[in-house]
């Protein structure tokens, strides 16, 4: 398979994939909402940098090492979803807050950007079917004798277009009219998201 015919192969499916709702996007909506336009993009980098962990794993091999050691497998499904049960909690028990729109924006100086971010990495890394998603998507467009720095450039173009998608949805949820429009309930939204995150970790752990 060429270059080009790959490329649009993982184009094409990796799109549909960053637009199926899920923890990412989640928590993306969470952030955004919640805490402003920073925090939802910061958050947006976090994932795509978590990501790019599972690009490098799998570029190197080890993905194929997960998927088909069941005891490894499981322990990643329920690290995973131990983590997406605590960020749920912590969003079940949000609070109603009591001052305007740039009151709930200025708590993001209340939490460092690595944080911030770091919270992102840790959702996605975290994430047991990303390893699926992962195995299913490099077999269909690699080979044995696939170059590594076309593998890179796929895997860089992947974490790109993720970066892009919920930058997106970050800068979309955190305008003003919209947070304006939300801020009255917006711990509401917070336990919305965290009851969200808590069922998808139930899921995860339970499948």
């Amino acid at each position: 398979m060429t270059f080009w015919h790959g490329f649009w192969i993982i184009t094409g499916v990796h799109f549909l994939a960053c637009m199926s709702p899920g923890p990412d996007f989640v928590l993306v909506s969470q952030q955004a909402l919640s805490r402003g336009r920073a925090a939802g993009m910061l958050t947006a980098l976090g994932i795509a940098l978590g990501f790019g962990i599972h690009i490098i794993y799998s570029v190197l091999g080890l993905v194929t090492l997960v998927a088909q050691s069941a005891p490894l497998l499981t322990a990643v499904k329920i690290v995973g979803g131990l983590y997406l049960l605590y960020i749920g909690y912590k969003g079940l028990r949000a609070k109603a807050a009591g001052g305007t729109v740039e009151i709930r924006k200025d708590h993001m100086a209340d939490e460092p950007t690595w944080k911030t971010i770091w919270r992102g990495v840790l959702c996605n890394v975290l994430n047991p079917k990303a390893v699926v998603y992962m195995l299913s998507l490099f077999t269909v467009v690699l080979s044995p004798d696939t170059p590594m720095w076309q593998m890179g450039v796929y895997g860089v173009w992947m974490a790109l277009m993720l970066f892009v998608w919920l930058g997106l949805v970050a800068l979309m949820l955190s305008a003003p009219a919209v947070s304006k429009r939300f801020q009255r309930f917006g711990h509401w939204i917070d336990r919305f998201c965290g009851g969200t995150l808590a069922l998808l970790g139930i899921k995860v752990i339970s499948g």
